[in-house]
């Protein structure tokens, strides 16, 4: 087993987890077989309880485990299923370190974070390294591993201090280390500044680590000075300082570290190459293709994403990655309209007007309406409203996880005249509760309560829309994350006007795929398919989605033959 550690230093947010996963799709196109691992050096145990305004989304795994969203970028490009073991926290290691305590595993000693949490660090990684997470036998060939933070944070020292142990255990053949830092140009002179990455370099050495590779953030190429430079404060071959300076879209990013021949260098550098083993070159035609593709998509399709987090987009990454898999798909270039749902709420008109008009100018100007999960009241009027808006004006909807539910309430209040219809969530006083609390929930603990990971849904009818998008299949497995379910005593009432349930689960009491009669798409679903969507192969409601808002759904679906098929590669 080969092993690349990834740390970051300057500042966070430089795209460690996109680097990390564009080696990734480098040494998997050089036929290796990769993994991959996230460390976060926060206490929580996991990032499900976490707010999306300050982490982002939280990113459901196969096995249920809410983890980081890098671990979504790791899956995405490099088409594999991680589990929740694939995300180390430090609430995860002292657990298990203060359990073992407990057991009397240490045999009296006195508990340190030297050695035996860095024992424990180091005990997962090995453990979880061997892991298949693709459809191949055997373990992987290569561990990329992602430190989270930035080196100098008091959280990541344990982890550091670690993977000093553990690159002498391994051996300097099986350990690399990749370093990722900022190369800011300041003020009008344009002069590239190094001093950032010298100084987090020489901190990293001072935790006993000296990077391997360099990988350099910049806005430009970096200049060949910058990187001589470098090369000499910091004691990294020239070859070895990796230029990643913006490109027109994210897939272009493993084409842009393979020109500068970093797939050949790190395999020399691991000995994965050698006069006794097969020369190492990457496959990346398609992956080029479809980088190429991305830039030369001229005709829009514009999306209303009516979501409660707006603020922090990073809530909706995999919302926003599976629409973009969709659309490249179907021919077209994505254009977001990011719409606050509070913003289309009658009391935002009487107290910031503006706001409210330029809310619903943009909503009534898009293609499609999407509406994504969440929790809690806020907002929840204005999407439904959206939601009303899209069903009574043939707009293409897509609702997801609460979307579906908020399909539901608006449905039965203005349809079947239930004024008062709501989910138990947001009012646990009305009479008319089309939406409940799951009764198996636990209604005290907050933490990996909810249901969770990949479940079966049983689509019922082959000829409804849901059979069609999943490409004629009966039977399908999707990811899940919520508390709350549609009442399965209004069901009956519901499905009689009109609002068909096409997908169940497989004891027929929970609704899992919404559709409506008459309507050219208006789709939702309680799982999360956004999880599952991988650029060479798209969500199929996502995919759906886009070519009813860019009408091409009809075509695509007798080009298939009554489904829609989709050429994965």
């Amino acid at each position: 087993m080969k092993y690349l550690a990834v740390t970051g230093g300057t500042v966070s947010g430089l795209g460690k987890g996109t680097a990390i996963s564009s080696i990734g799709v480098l040494l998997k196109a050089a036929g290796l077989r990769t993994t991959s691992m996230k460390i976060d050096p926060y206490l929580n145990t996991d990032a499900g309880t976490m707010s999306p305004f300050e982490h982002g989304e939280v990113f459901v795994l196969e096995d249920g485990g809410e983890a980081d969203l890098d671990l979504g970028n790791y899956e995405r490009f490099l088409d594999i299923t991680l589990s929740s073991d694939h995300n180390i926290t430090t609430g995860k290691v002292y657990s298990q370190v203060i359990r073992r305590e407990r057991k009397g595993d240490y045999l009296g000693k006195t508990v340190q974070v030297v050695p035996h949490v860095t024992d424990a660090v180091q005990e997962w990684i090995e453990k979880v390294a061997y892991i298949s997470v693709d459809d191949k036998q055997g373990p992987p060939d290569v561990c990329l591993i992602e430190v989270g933070g930035t080196v100098g944070d008091i959280e990541s020292m344990v982890y550091l201090e670690a993977l000093r142990q553990f690159q002498y255990k391994l051996g300097p053949e099986n350990f690399a280390l990749a370093y990722v830092s900022l190369v800011p140009v300041l003020g009008t002179v344009g002069e590239q500044k190094t001093k950032p990455t010298q100084h987090g370099v020489k901190e990293l050495r001072s935790y006993g680590l000296t990077p391997d590779f360099i990988l350099c953030r910049a806005s430009e190429p970096l200049e060949k000075a910058t990187r001589e430079k470098l090369s000499s404060f910091c004691q990294v071959p020239a070859s070895h300082v990796i230029s990643v300076h913006d490109v027109s879209n994210i897939y272009r990013v493993p084409l842009l570290l393979q020109e500068q021949g970093l797939c050949d260098l790190l395999c020399k550098r691991l000995q994965l190459v050698g006069p006794s083993l097969p020369p190492r070159i990457p496959n990346l035609a398609r992956w080029e293709d479809m980088a190429n593709k991305v830039d030369v998509l001229t005709e829009d399709v514009v999306i209303a994403l009516v979501g409660k987090y707006t603020g922090l987009q990073d809530s909706y990454l995999s919302v926003v990655k599976a629409l973009k898999h969709g659309a490249i798909h179907s021919d077209r270039n994505l254009v977001i309209e990011w719409i606050e749902s509070t913003d289309l709420e009658p009391a935002m008109k009487q107290t910031e007007p503006e706001k409210y008009e330029s809310a619903w100018r943009r909503l009534r100007n898009c293609d499609g309406v999407l509406c994504p999960g969440g929790f809690g009241d806020r907002g929840i009027e204005g999407k439904i409203l959206a939601a009303n808006y899209a069903r009574t004006n043939n707009v293409p909807y897509l609702g997801v996880c609460l979307g579906l539910q908020i399909a539901v309430i608006e449905f039965a209040r203005n349809v079947l005249g239930m004024k008062t219809a709501n989910s138990a969530e947001f009012d646990e006083k009305t009479s008319e509760h089309v939406v409940i609390f799951m009764p198996e929930i636990s209604t005290t603990a907050m933490g990996g309560t909810m249901r969770l990971g990949s479940r079966l849904t049983i689509i019922k009818n082959k000829s409804s829309l849901g059979c069609k998008l999943y490409g004629g299949k009966t039977s399908i497995y999707e990811r899940h994350r919520h508390r709350y379910e549609v009442n399965p005593d209004k069901v009956a009432e519901l499905e009689a006007a009109g609002l068909k349930f096409s997908g169940i689960d497989e004891r027929a009491q929970r609704m899992e795929i919404l559709e409506l009669e008459d309507h050219p798409f208006y789709f939702a679903t309680q799982f999360h398919p956004e999880f599952k969507s991988r650029p060479n192969r798209p969500s199929p409601p996502f995919l759906g989605f886009i070519l009813a808002a860019s009408k091409q759904l009809e075509q695509r679906i007798e080009e298939g033959g009554g489904v829609v098929q989709v050429e994965a590669w």
